[in-house]
């Protein structure tokens, strides 16, 4: 009867338009970190059983953090690179150990959101902080685990998960003090999140809304961003759940320097976002768990090259991303088997790239196996067919030995693709100029380490070697010429990261956590022309250590993060963020201080990040 069901909803489905990724946690603030299921839409391995180098930012860290947005909250993990052109989440390129940014996969409850236009937009996600139980960081090549694109790594949001009733809100304040020097204007920001749930007997409702907005932190960088997110279950049987989520974006920036510095610095950049998913899950006996899904992701680009003359190299995208996915799962005796099928279609109306469309089929399967004392072992592989580039197939495999109590040596080898952008590709503009003869990115990784999860410590301490083939870098020959993309032959990175970290148990009247993370890359480059001037290989970084600590007695807070960056062409420099909390039954006052020093750098491209900032809010919640 549950086989009938279920694929009586994949044709259901398959007419829909809306979409939700699984999530297992409830939205209450304290959890065991070790018990956490990584989401993987095929096998439930917790996370003290993975062998992979994973990183996980908890519920507890996000509510703590003086990050203003996702992107922030991504620039305290060692080994993830920011690249920020604005703050406040207005827009930002993530990179993981050294590589571009269009080779991370951005996932939400496991449904991939990078954008087929460029990956410059795939940050564009309608989720308040407020909303997100955790952040699941997968480093190395995931193609086994979530297909193309995953090059780097992967990046998963999980929303919360409805356990009780209540609602929630917070406003807030900031600025740098300084003025503008053609109004005179102090340089301001604000915003709100408003979000409630209902917990039900027979289904669960969440709803988050965000709005950030301001005049910037110096000439043409005023923002205003909303957001909007839904989620809800139905409750089928004991068994079964039906689940679904839609979420609303739209970023309104100034876009001084983003793109073609130094003569758009008076462009503007409208980028609306849309996304929908519906998911059933199934377990139809002891061992079999079967969950279909479809998801919908559409963008709205509009680049405003000169906003007050749009006649000049006003660029509009629209693009569409429609998926559908069927994950299995099969718990035997003699281990757990996952496998199942995707289907993505990537559409694009552009005026500056054309009206495209291209497929892309994937086929994988999955086997863990624990029955040997102390030993553990994941294999299997991803066969990916694009109607642009044809068949590959992508196999990984990682293992993991207890050898005493909680530690484990562990190793990986994985590999994966990137598939060009339409951007790469097709775009021509003032400055830049696409390249229809790329071919794809491929990636071998491989890494061995150390790890050690308890109930107050963890370690983590490995070494990684990646080589990508036919990488691809935008490159000129002198100031005067466009952008181009290119395969270059060979990019080789050897890196190593190290974290540690300890929490205090939560039933003590003081309580925080203490973390160190660092992490050094040594990429190199075979084949690659000197006399060209490369626009992302130079950006990447070569140090990176982040620590931050977080403590609380009674109604008082405090949260302190320590950054220090150095790239390959950039000069170093450290960042001090501060956060203090006073909590007043269902209130609670903070003040944020971000980079307290006052120091100047930059992230990306031409783009000079924000000096010191000071914010106050007011949060307020009631279950």
């Amino acid at each position: 009867m549950k086989i009938y069901i279920t694929s009586c909803l994949l044709i259901i489905l398959s007419l829909s338009t809306t979409a939700y990724g699984q999530t297992t946690l409830s939205d209450t603030s304290t959890i065991n970190l070790a018990e956490i299921i990584i989401t993987e839409n095929r096998l439930q391995i917790p996370f003290a059983k993975q062998n992979r180098n994973i990183h996980i930012i908890t519920r507890d860290e996000i509510a703590a953090s003086p990050a203003r947005s996702i992107n922030e909250l991504l620039a305290y993990v060692a080994g993830i690179d920011v690249r920020q052109r604005g703050p406040w989440g207005a827009q930002a390129d993530i990179s993981i150990d050294g590589g571009t940014f269009d080779q991370t996969l951005i996932l939400v409850n496991g449904v991939k959101m990078n954008d087929p236009q460029t990956g410059h937009n795939s940050m564009s996600l309608p989720i308040p902080t407020d909303a997100i139980e955790r952040i699941e960081i997968i480093r190395g090549p995931a193609a086994r685990i979530y297909g193309i694109n995953s090059l780097t790594g992967a990046i998963n949001i999980v929303t919360r998960k409805v356990a009780n009733s209540g609602i929630e809100g917070r406003v807030y304040a900031g600025s740098s003090f300084k003025s503008d020097e053609e109004s005179d204007d102090l340089y301001n920001s604000r915003g709100v999140q408003l979000g409630g749930r209902i917990a039900g007997e027979h289904g669960r409702h969440l709803l988050y809304g965000g709005y950030d907005g301001g005049n910037g932190y110096r000439y043409n960088t005023d923002f205003l961003n909303t957001k909007l997110f839904y989620q809800g279950d139905a409750i089928v049987d004991q068994d079964d759940l039906l689940s679904w989520t839609a979420g609303y974006a739209y970023n309104n920036f100034g876009a001084n320097a983003f793109y073609a510095a130094p003569g758009d610095s008076n462009s503007q950049e409208i980028i609306q976002t849309a996304l929908g998913s519906i998911q059933y899950t199934s377990q139809l006996n002891e061992k079999w768990t079967l969950t279909p899904r479809i998801a919908y992701r559409f963008a709205y680009d509009d680049y405003r090259y000169l906003k007050d003359d749009l006649s000049k190299y006003r660029n509009m995208h629209r693009s569409q991303v429609i998926s559908y996915e069927f994950n299995s799962r099969y718990r035997g005796n003699f281990g757990e088997l996952g496998f199942g099928a995707e289907l993505r279609n990537d559409i694009i109306r552009s005026t500056s790239l054309g009206d495209r469309n291209r497929f892309n089929y994937g086929f994988y399967g999955e086997f863990r196996a624990d029955k040997v004392d102390r030993l553990s072992l994941s294999l299997g592989a991803y066969l990916n067919y694009n109607s642009d580039f044809g068949w590959r197939v992508y196999p990984g495999l990682d293992a993991g030995y207890n050898f005493y109590g909680n530690w484990k040596v562990f190793v990986n080898t994985g590999t994966g693709q990137r598939i060009p952008t339409f951007t790469d590709l097709y775009y021509q503009g003032a400055g830049n100029r696409g390249n229809p003869n790329l071919t794809s990115e491929n990636a071998y990784y491989a890494e061995g380490g150390l790890k050690f999860i308890g109930p107050k410590w963890q370690l983590n301490a490995s070494y990684f070697y990646r080589r990508i083939d036919d990488f691809i870098d935008w490159t000129r020959k002198s100031l005067e010429d466009p952008w181009v993309p290119d395969n270059f032959l060979q990019n080789n990175t050897n890196g190593v990261n190290l974290s540690i970290s300890y929490r205090w148990p939560t039933q003590q009247p003081s309580n925080g956590y203490i973390t160190f993370a660092y992490n050094y890359l040594d990429p190199k480059f075979k084949q690659y022309d000197d006399n060209n001037l490369s626009r992302y290989a130079i950006e990447s970084l070569r140090h990176q250590a982040v620590a931050m600590m977080n403590y609380h007695i009674g109604k008082v807070g405090l949260t302190a993060a320590e950054r220090f960056v150095e790239r390959i062409s950039y000069r170093r420099y450290f960042l001090t963020d501060v956060r203090a909390t006073l909590s007043l039954g269902a209130y609670q006052l903070y003040l944020d201080a971000n980079n307290i020093f006052d120091k100047r750098y930059i992230e990306a491209a031409a783009v000079p990040m924000p000096g010191r900032w000071v914010s106050l809010g007011l949060k307020y919640a009631l279950r």
